[in-house]
């Protein structure tokens, strides 16, 4: 199992050069989406499709890999077909995806033993309360105050104040190995592989030939150490995962081998695999050191750019890409639910369309005292606290359906305040430019709270689909679609910038009711719940 050999990677690149197109999907935590792309970076055909999330059990979030898989090719072949093109003007592929949720596999058969586990499964949620409340953590982090304080070394500062939560795949991983015998039995064997998303697709693609992941996506699993840039032996040595269950892990865009023939009748290059968060950075061309990009998706997701210093305590430190000798690492804070409230509000009919929703905020002078605490996985920065409920206090004979709905609206504002607050704390780096993505950055009311309680200026492009479109950069890049990153810069369109209208201060009164309603909401379900 490995990747092109130099003499077809050079192939690829002379066809991509006399190809027009480059195609671009993101297997996101909602939708699955592909996009077609010209030299313009402009869209000449469209597919999406829902991606169906499974609830075996409380707390407990999968994805059935085969419907997925059959659900990657179909967008594929859907948006080529919607572009008028054919299989062979396609010049590569470039794969984004939603981070943190995996499979493992037999390594002889290629059959998954068990569905993917989300990202926003809580199953592990007594495990990682158990390690960041035991004696073994304290105690590494003793010992870490102590080597920082006589090596000044940033990789000690890092693991002082290590903590771990249900979003790494870490503690997931461990639980697996715990609870399903057939896994375990397989790791021992050495006929147990491991992979994110990006990695079981690749493999599914190339028909079991290739075996790996990148940078990307390797460092947001909490059990890879980006000072060494390899899997982390300390880390699986405490979670006793075996070293051999981890695939190789290559550069963001890498000439992963080709699309096997039979799939889509003819081979497509596969040129770039990343973490959805930070195709979406490289989407937003956020290149420099300083750089801040806000995605508002299923999820709220603030990635500054670090350039190549790896920070800090509190946010957790992943790397953005690797591109040959070029490492840019980012500092990262976010709150998982965003778009799934919004998304659950119009479940229970508060609304019949999404574009509404700023509109009715806008009908009420304020909420009326309402408070809603996104929390439907947990609370994450600054906060942390995986066993926290969703809630709505605050409630009045009066209340209506457009009170709850700018309290739901408000809520989101206010964690990306405290997101945002956590990164000026915390990160070294002065910030720059501040440009956001994803669907929910399309609610005006949302981002314009957002530019007011921060004070900056909030840039959003056309194209808010900007992990598709990272990807697709990463992938044109290593095939010499496009040129380099300037070229890339010329590309991007913005649609309107937010700037603050109104003093943060005319919304302290609402905040710490909301902080208030937090703090209620914390430790609401039993350790032993999921």
């Amino acid at each position: 199992m490995r990747g092109m050999p130099r003499c077809k990677e050079g192939l690829a690149r002379a066809a991509a050069a006399s190809s027009s197109y480059v195609v671009g999907v993101d297997v996101g935590s909602t939708t699955l989406r592909c996009h077609v792309y010209d030299k313009k970076a402009a869209i000449r055909g469209s597919s999406s499709k829902k991606v169906e999330t499974l609830y075996p059990h409380l707390g407990w979030v999968e994805l059935d890999p085969e419907v997925l898989w059959t659900q990657f090719m179909d967008v594929i072949k859907e948006a080529v077909q919607a572009a008028g093109l054919q299989m062979n003007q396609i010049a590569g592929l470039g794969i984004s995806t939603q981070r943190g949720t995996f499979i493992t596999w037999n390594k002889k058969t290629g059959k998954p033993f068990h569905n993917f586990i989300s990202w926003q499964d809580l199953r592990a949620a007594a495990l990682v309360n158990s390690w960041n409340r035991g004696l073994i953590l304290k105690v590494i982090h003793v010992i870490s105050t102590m080597l920082h304080f006589l090596t000044w070394s940033d990789r000690y500062v890092i693991a002082s104040s290590l903590t771990f939560t249900t979003h790494h795949v870490s503690l997931r991983l461990s639980w697996v190995l715990q609870n399903i015998t057939e896994v375990q039995q397989a790791a021992n064997e050495n006929n147990c592989c491991f992979g994110t998303i990006d990695t079981w697709l690749l493999y599914k693609l190339t028909k079991g030939s290739v075996y790996a992941t990148d940078y990307s996506n390797a460092s947001s699993t909490g059990v890879f150490d980006p000072f060494q840039m390899c899997w982390s032996s300390v880390l699986s040595k405490l979670f006793s995962i075996p070293m051999s269950i981890y695939p190789p892990v290559e550069d963001t865009n890498h000439s992963f081998g080709s699309v096997d023939a039979e799939i889509f009748g003819v081979p497509i290059p596969i040129a770039a695999l990343v973490a959805d968060q930070q195709a979406a950075m490289f989407g937003e061309c956020c290149f420099h050191e300083g750089d801040v990009k806000l995605t508002m998706g299923t999820g709220i997701f603030w990635d500054v750019n670090t350039g190549n210093h790896l920070h800090t305590p509190s946010l957790y430190p992943l790397i953005g890409w690797k591109i040959g000798k070029e490492v840019v690492f980012l500092a990262e804070g976010n709150a998982s639910d965003a778009g799934s409230t919004i998304k659950w509000a119009k479940e229970l009919d508060l609304f019949t369309s999404v574009d509404e929703t700023a509109r009715m905020a806008r009908s009420v002078v304020d909420s009326e005292g309402v408070c809603f605490v996104p929390s439907f996985s947990g609370l994450q920065v600054p906060v942390n606290d995986p066993c926290a409920c969703a809630s709505f206090m605050g409630l009045k004979p009066s209340t209506t359906r457009n009170h709850l709905i700018r309290a739901m609206l408000e809520s989101i504002a206010f964690r990306n305040k405290q997101l945002y607050d956590t990164i000026v704390k915390e990160v070294r780096v002065p910030l720059t430019n501040i440009r956001t993505d994803g669907g929910v950055s399309n609610n005006s009311f949302i981002m314009q709270m957002t530019s007011d309680l921060i004070n900056k200026k909030i840039d959003k492009p056309v194209n808010t689909d900007m992990s598709c479109l990272g990807a697709a950069f990463l992938a044109g890049l290593a095939l010499g679609f496009w040129t380099d990153k300037e070229q890339l810069k010329k590309l991007r369109r913005t649609e309107i910038v937010f700037e603050p209208q109104r003093d943060s201060g005319e919304y302290k009164l609402a905040m710490d009711n909301w902080t208030k309603a937090v703090q209620r909401s914390l430790n609401w379900y039993n350790q032993t719940s999921y």
